[in-house]
């Protein structure tokens, strides 16, 4: 029997060690060109770009047909989506579960609507992997994935706000005052997968301190915390050093975001997906 994880692009991993993940590239489009958020993409250099770029610009999910490819020759899929808030994704999943169950008898997929996206999706991956890895059954799995989501979280430190104006995410206006004032924004994914505002701070320090305030808050006391960056490798090891020392039991891993959370998240963006204390050990 063979399982595969599939992922759409916004959960910035292309493998997990000991499982078969799949990546389904999102697109970013722009007037002049088309972003596919793939390893090959400079996630970097694009967020430059966009910088400038003074048109409009969207994103483009994954067809029907992009997961139905993804989910090929799996006997079981679990199979985890950007927000539905952001993006049509997990609708596309789903509509590919069906087609995919039924054109292939016995089969299982499970779809996952992250109401997040980055560092929180791959917390439920990795632990989707784990189970994998310890041997579960698919419907233990899902129930085990379930209740351990109720216990992820995603925190945000943004620079600017233009390309979340441009799609509607956040008024213009907003987006403007934002950037003529050095304002960096600090939100969370909420419970219903929105883009929720938590305050505005002057200056990068005071916006790593209040991720560990919201942290605290939400009642992290340990384990897990991944950590993605649009070009600000310095920010975020700085926050990684800060967690460490808040919290000893912390494990702290750093990645550059892809090429969606870079476009979403622009230049100077940090994403943190954590666990509560009240997430369930594997048993």
């Amino acid at each position: 029997m063979k399982r595969k994880i599939v992922v759409d692009s916004s959960a910035n991993i292309h493998q997990l060690s000991g499982v078969d993940l799949v990546s389904v590239p999102l697109k970013i489009l722009t007037a002049e060109q088309e972003y596919v958020d793939t390893p090959q993409l400079d996630a970097v250099e694009m967020a430059r770009e966009m910088r400038s770029y003074k048109g409009k610009s969207s994103t483009s999910c994954p067809n029907i047909g992009d997961w139905m490819a993804a989910f090929e020759g799996a006997d079981e899929v679990f199979a985890i989506t950007i927000t539905g808030t952001l993006s049509g994704s997990c609708n596309a999943a789903r509509m590919a579960k069906a087609e995919y169950e039924e054109a292939h008898p016995g089969s299982k997929v499970y779809v996952l609507d992250s109401l997040s996206t980055g560092p929180e999706m791959q917390l439920l991956a990795e632990r989707i992997a784990a189970l994998i890895q310890a041997g579960y059954a698919f419907e233990q799995i899902c129930e085990q994935t379930e209740e351990y989501f109720r216990h992820t979280h995603l925190l945000f430190s943004l620079e600017s706000l233009n390309n979340l104006a441009r799609n509607g995410r956040v008024k213009p206006a907003v987006a403007a005052v934002a950037r003529m004032l050095g304002i960096r924004v600090i939100g969370q994914a909420s419970a219903e997968g929105e883009l929720e505002v938590l305050c505005k701070t002057r200056g990068e320090h005071g916006a790593l301190e209040r991720i560990i305030l919201e942290m605290k808050g939400h009642g992290f006391v340990g384990g897990p915390v991944r950590l993605v960056h649009c070009d600000n490798k310095t920010a975020a090891h700085r926050l990684k050093k800060m967690i460490e020392a808040v919290f000893p039991a912390a494990k702290v891993e750093v990645a550059p975001c892809g090429g969606l959370c870079s476009y979403y998240a622009e230049q100077g963006g940090l994403l943190v997906g954590y666990e509560d204390g009240g997430a369930p050990a594997i048993g």
